[in-house]
């Protein structure tokens, strides 16, 4: 009721509350948006080769677009609403359109119009951030009209999903979801970094680990003790099958404590391109990185669009 009450009175300022939602199979693969009014009014549309952030943006942009005046815009990925509240179109725009790696922003053809349409507007957009799939009537219903209109797209069949992403889709809220990756092998002064960067995960977020020994399986440790919600992506089905006995127990209590575990069909005997294929379907399902020790993997995850912090 309180809720509804103020949103009644943003209403009555002249505000809008508008809801945006993106979805997307295979990571790249059809996908699709929407946006909505509180009197369900709404648009939405689809993309046959897209990803899950890009699908969150085209949200957001569609709905500045269609509709004038004060806007609160609500979404559940922290990639667009972290970048205005933390101000990296600032960066961005200082750098000439280069991240913090000094390579080009990902996704700027769709990033450069919504900011401009920011700009454009001073003080007319503001963005709250939402939890994904927690029963809030308008966030589940753009929720449902973006996967109906990827599903209408997958079903036209001018989309295929290629690779050993084929046929996965993200079960959680990639906008709100940290994935934590970085080197097999990592010291005491690492273990305790991850940690206290688990301990910094709101209730709301999910930690998603692909349980590699090393940062991986220390970041799945500790989000299963600190009490965070844990996501388990594998390149192929019982990666640990030859590990020792040790490891292998770790591995299968990290498994038995996750939320969500996505297997992915990679090939088993080429590891590492199935591994390689992971990455890149993790890259599309999580709204920030936190990598340990391998700064060639924060590299790969900042061309792909995701913010990364590298410890």
């Amino acid at each position: 009721m309180g809720t509804e009450e103020s949103d009644e009175r943003q209403e009555q300022r002249g505000e809008r509350v508008v809801y945006t939602d993106g979805a997307c199979s295979g990571n790249p693969g059809p996908g699709g948006w929407a946006w909505a009014l509180m009197d369900r009014t709404h648009g939405a549309g689809a993309d046959p080769h897209t990803t899950n952030q890009r699908m969150e943006l085209q949200a957001v942009l569609e709905a500045v677009r269609a509709l004038d005046g004060p806007l609160e815009i609500r979404s559940d990925s922290t990639y667009v609403v972290n970048c205005f509240r933390d101000k990296w179109y600032e960066g961005w725009l200082a750098r000439g359109w280069k991240n913090s790696q000094k390579k080009p922003v990902a996704n700027r053809d769709l990033w450069e119009p919504l900011i401009d349409a920011y700009l454009d507007r001073p003080g007319q957009i503001r963005f709250t951030w939402v939890k994904g799939h927690s029963g809030e009537p308008m966030n589940d219903f753009v929720d449902e009209l973006a996967v109906q209109a990827g599903k209408a797209q997958r079903a036209s069949g001018e989309a295929a999903i290629d690779g050993p992403s084929a046929g996965a889709d993200v079960p959680w809220p990639a906008g709100s979801a940290l994935l934590v990756t970085g080197a097999g092998t990592i010291d005491a002064g690492a273990v305790v970094a991850i940690e206290q960067r688990i301990r910094q995960v709101n209730d709301d977020e999910v930690v998603v680990s692909g349980l590699r020994r090393g940062a991986e399986l220390v970041a799945a440790e500790q989000a299963a003790a600190h009490g965070r919600r844990l996501a388990v992506v594998l390149p192929f089905e019982d990666p640990a099958a030859q590990w020792p006995v040790e490891d292998r127990e770790r591995f299968d209590a990290a498994v038995a404590a996750a939320v969500w575990t996505v297997v992915l069909d990679g090939d088993r005997s080429r590891p590492g391109a199935a591994v390689a294929a992971r990455d890149d379907w993790l890259a599309g399902a999580v709204g920030g990185a936190v990598v340990v020790a391998d700064h060639l993997t924060a590299q790969r995850l900042e061309l792909a669009g995701v913010p990364v912090l590298e410890i």
